[in-house]
């Protein structure tokens, strides 16, 4: 007789599991269903699609199986993913939100960039990123307006023997102090984000804006499931890069400033050790690299890039 778990089906002091016995005959009626659903793939010529499919099959069914999911908890399940479609839109992604805070997002980027010779860790890339941002030269500023305390930050991007590699495209784009993205106020408004290019040493720099805590929009499915499980939509403060050099993997990543207090408890899992970077507050009035006058504090960060090379 098997075991399993019925987390809908506990009584208090559980801690949410009860245990009960699956006949052999039962057992033996759902295999048959998982064995034909796994047949139904054999004509397919495409041998990765049919892998893909194939794994997915056996997973949702041990997950029904070993949940025993009732026809009521399939019928939510599908209804709430039928929201989230129906929230998405060009400027909201209630997917990558969901994939994100399952940690799936976070798991796919560990398996497809394994760790090479020092290369920078890559992490989540984020509902927010938005294709044509505009472009800045090196020493400007990518806020364009947004918001909050200005930041300084420069570094170098090398390949993985110290080479420097000049003319990196380095996308940047990160929330205000409000926690809002440009996108969220007006879609066409282009504000916290830019590209760049690094110089013939591998070097680059713009000002933006020290980061900040804040919610991922909560305001829906994934919202809502996050407040039902008892868990923070609040996200670690960062900043986001996508680094990419013909040759190299591209980079996509963040850094997190040091001393956060959302830190590990990051809603998406993205926070890795090796991101957490010194953001050094200056008093006001404190002479800036580029010689700009800032009336209150600012901050500065350094954040050395190292690429992997392509195809690793």
């Amino acid at each position: 007789m098997a075991t399993y778990v019925n987390p809908g089906s506990a009584r208090p002091g559980d801690h949410g599991t009860i245990h009960r016995e699956v006949s052999p005959e039962q057992q033996a009626v759902e295999q048959r269903l998982v064995d034909s659903v796994v047949g139904s793939f054999d004509a397919c010529e495409d041998p990765r699609l049919k892998e893909l499919m194939v794994c997915l099959v056996k997973h949702l069914h041990s997950f029904i199986r070993e949940a025993r999911l009732t026809e009521d908890e399939w019928g939510a399940a599908i209804d709430f993913l039928t929201r989230a479609g129906h929230i998405t839109d060009d400027v909201r992604q209630e997917f990558i939100l969901l994939s994100d805070t399952l940690g799936a997002s976070m798991q796919t980027i560990n398996v497809n960039n394994q760790a090479y010779k020092g290369a920078t860790e890559a992490t989540v890339f984020g509902p927010f990123f938005v294709e044509g941002s505009p472009g800045i030269e090196l020493g400007e500023d990518m806020a364009f307006g947004a918001p909050g305390e200005p930041c300084w930050v420069e570094g170098t991007v090398t390949d993985t023997d110290g080479k420097p590699l000049a003319g990196a495209r380095i996308e940047v784009w990160e929330a205000d102090e409000d926690g809002f993205y440009d996108v969220q106020y007006d879609a066409g408004k282009r504000a916290g984000r830019a590209h760049l290019f690094s110089a013939a040493d591998g070097g680059y720099r713009f000002w933006g804006l020290t980061p900040t805590p804040y919610p991922i929009p909560d305001d829906g499915p994934v919202g809502k499931m996050l407040d039902a499980v008892g868990r923070s939509p609040l996200r670690a403060a960062h900043l986001h890069f996508m680094v990419s050099h013909q040759g190299a993997r591209t980079l996509v990543t963040h850094i997190f400033p040091e001393g956060d207090p959302i830190g590990r408890q990051d809603t998406v899992f993205g926070v890795k050790d090796s991101l957490i970077k010194r953001f050094e507050r200056q008093p006001g009035g404190t002479p800036t690299p580029d010689g700009r006058v800032i009336d209150g504090t600012w901050s500065r960060v350094r954040f050395d890039i190292v690429l992997a090379p392509a195809g690793v």
